[in-house]
């Protein structure tokens, strides 16, 4: 396996100023030993005004973030995770984007896509209300892709609540889940280590979780805190609620194997009659 960068983004209204980051990071990853960057949920643009968003949400061949990470991926060498970007979709529909993730090789190619499952339609006690299926279809793929670090699984934040996805790449013997995030302050306190915790341990898998952080252009305010756990539910990294920042976290694949022959629960799974 090796080693990997976590990207804790602060993203704004402006995607040229978020590539700008995200290129700088992709940088800073390579100059620091890493073998693959992750980025958190909606990377490119967070702006809750969507009358303003709109003009910036583009198909993905348009999109001028993807281009600026693929083109600094393959000038630096580095696989980059895409957390997520707002994407037009190509297919006919409703008008709804897509809040999908993309995996870059070495050589700036997407090797993967994938589209957020489950959207987040919550009123919190806070009264924060956010209905993410009013602007975004949800997808229907279970994706895996072959990377540096191993065999990677997608998952997109408010995905994590939903264990039959993760048991679903467990079942594929993952052996890294990315989780990237864009987590409210409320939920973030109340939920974000455990369910971090739980997915890997379910999934004997590591789960990287680079994730928003602080107070953004649009008024809202996310909970950082980007995780690094092991196969066993171990925090190898937590950068904290407070800044963007790069991190570095290095994984052993043996780890992998010994928690999977310690606690055989991938093995021991039976099919629950319905």
């Amino acid at each position: 396996m090796g080693r990997a960068a976590l990207f804790q983004m602060t993203s704004g209204v402006d995607p040229e100023v978020n590539a700008a980051a995200i290129v700088a990071a992709i940088r800073e990853a390579k100059a620091g030993g890493a073998a693959m960057l992750f980025t958190p949920e909606m990377s490119g643009l967070l702006d809750r005004n969507r009358e303003r968003a709109a003009s910036h949400i583009v198909r993905e061949a348009d999109d001028r973030v993807l281009a600026a990470a693929c083109d600094a991926a393959a000038r630096e060498g580095l696989w980059v995770h895409i957390g997520s970007l707002a994407v037009r979709r190509e297919e006919p529909g409703d008008g709804r984007y897509a809040n999908r993730a993309f995996v870059i090789d070495a050589d700036g190619e997407i090797r993967a896509r994938y589209d957020k499952m489950h959207m987040f339609d919550v009123d919190l006690a806070t009264g924060e209300s956010w209905r993410e299926s009013n602007a975004y279809a949800p997808g229907n793929e279970v994706v895996t892709v072959e990377t540096p670090l191993g065999r990677l699984g997608l998952a997109i934040c408010y995905d994590v609540r939903f264990p039959a996805l993760f048991e679903a790449l467990g079942r594929a013997r993952c052996d890294v889940i990315a989780t990237p995030a864009a987590f409210t302050v409320p939920t973030g306190k109340a939920h974000w280590h455990l369910l971090q915790r739980a997915r890997a341990v379910e999934a004997s898998a590591f789960v990287l979780s680079a994730a928003q952080v602080g107070r953004h252009e649009d008024g809202r305010e996310t909970y950082g805190h980007s995780l690094a756990i092991d196969p066993w539910g171990d925090i190898l990294l937590d950068m904290g609620g407070e800044r963007a920042d790069v991190g570095f976290v290095d994984l052993d694949p043996a780890r992998i194997g010994a928690v999977r022959a310690q606690l055989p629960s991938l093995a021991n799974r039976r099919e629950i009659a319905k």
